[in-house]
């Protein structure tokens, strides 16, 4: 059912249509190569089919899958031969992706010089999986999964076409059965037209002569589904991504579905208790510490129960994030520590803050001038340095006036406030105390 005519292929709109970036290219106006990026089922294949009819090229069609150089260098004897011809030839290399960087550079020189045409098909984000000279050679187009209506036109053909489609076989199915099919379909035109050839030979011949689908067979052909997710691909990073910023949005209705939807398909609930865990403490912090117990707690309620049991767990821990006052105080503090850390080099610590556990470390001199905290007034010895002498003091963690960190940041402000007091000689009671 790949459609022949550019009339007849349905969805992408925003790339065909008329004026559209690809439009040019598919009316016959001048062709390039390109990167095809996109969903599964969402026509990328036909669209470079279609292309390369425009243009009367050779298609080479290989996949990365199987295909290795030596394939690719038999691809491109052949578009010698036929440039020979006075025609072109477009290469087609399905889930591009596949392909290392030394297979993705053993086709750009002919692709420089004109004998071929590169078309890739690709579910992956090029960025990560293509090198930059084949990026900078070929422009990339963004797919869509398709829309209900362009699926619902698809199976329509399919219901309609005496050569290819189902013919005597199609079953009558009404609108609304045709739109679950749809759904079922998930914006992949491929699983939308298997599911109507299923639907096909399932359907029975009433006393009407017409083939329908019981109610019970129906519902179970369109059950059972996972949605759109891979481990490895862009969908896991965007969906974990969206349920992030969801809970730091303070959105816990949008947390709970990206939560269900990354469940749905197939994450592994112990990476999420992971990276839950992770948001407690990015963008929770000390506003409301109880938000790393919960998220740990949680962690442990689900190791225990396993699935589905335990899945409730990780909702109510992401409802709580999602709900609970937000600060990366913490966050930015480490960061900018690290920072300085690295910088810095190794600078010594201090003689006072010092451990002197032997006699030769005293008398250097480790640890004398040190201020026993638990000794000085409200046990806070104002004035008193802790950076190593060669670096001027920082302020790394500024607590934001939410949660529990407003009683945090008036503490400590009141306490950098004081006067520094002068710190205590040697011999002084318990000057040497850790």
């Amino acid at each position: 059912m790949r459609p022949r005519t550019l009339e007849a292929f349905a969805g992408q709109g925003h790339l065909v249509d008329a004026g559209a970036p690809l439009a040019r290219a598919v009316s016959g106006a001048g062709l390039h190569s390109m990167v095809l990026w996109g969903p599964p089922g969402s026509g990328k294949t036909t669209l470079a089919r279609l292309i390369a009819g425009k243009y009367d090229a050779e298609f080479i069609a290989l996949s990365a899958v199987l295909a290795g150089v030596k394939d690719v260098r038999a691809a491109v004897e052949r578009a010698q031969a036929v440039r020979a011809e006075g025609r072109g030839t477009v290469l087609f290399l399905d889930e591009v992706h596949r392909f290392n960087k030394a297979q993705q550079d053993a086709f750009l020189p002919w692709v420089e010089d004109g004998t071929l045409t590169f078309i890739g098909a690709t579910t992956e984000n090029p960025s990560f999986e293509l090198n930059s000279a084949l990026l900078s050679r070929a422009r990339v187009y963004v797919l869509k999964a398709l829309s209900r209506d362009a699926l619902l036109e698809i199976m329509q053909q399919a219901l309609a076409d005496p050569e290819r489609g189902l013919g005597g076989r199609a079953p009558a199915l009404p609108r609304e059965q045709l739109e679950a099919l749809a759904d079922a379909a998930d914006g992949d035109a491929r699983r939308a037209l298997n599911l109507l050839e299923l639907a096909a030979d399932l359907a029975e011949a009433g006393p009407d002569g017409v083939r329908h689908l019981d109610e019970a067979t129906f519902a179970g052909l369109v059950s059972g589904g996972h949605r759109r997710f891979d481990k490895r691909g862009e969908a896991f990073y965007d969906q974990i991504s969206a349920l992030h910023k969801a809970v730091r949005g303070t959105d816990p209705d949008a947390a709970l579905y990206w939560l269900a939807r990354m469940l749905d398909g197939g994450c592994d609930p112990a990476y999420l208790a992971r990276r839950i865990l992770r948001m407690a403490s990015e963008d929770i912090g000390n506003a409301d510490p109880r938000g790393l117990a919960l998220a740990l707690d949680a962690w442990n309620a689900y190791d225990r129960l396993g699935s589905p049991e335990g899945e409730l767990a990780l909702a109510q821990a992401v409802a709580y994030l999602a709900c609970a006052p937000k600060s990366n105080a913490v966050y930015r503090a480490f960061g900018a520590a690290q920072a300085d850390a690295v910088k810095l080099g190794s600078l010594p610590v201090p003689l006072h803050l010092r451990n002197a556990p032997t006699r030769l470390m005293k008398g250097l001199g480790y640890g004398r001038e040190y201020r026993y905290a638990h000794d000085e007034t409200d046990g806070y010895a104002a004035g008193e340095d802790y950076f190593p002498e060669e670096m001027t003091p920082r302020r790394y963690y500024d607590p934001p006036p939410r949660g529990l960190e407003l009683r945090i940041g008036e503490k400590l402000a009141e306490l950098r406030a004081r006067p520094a007091t002068t710190r205590r000689r040697p011999g002084d009671a318990d000057n040497d105390k850790d």
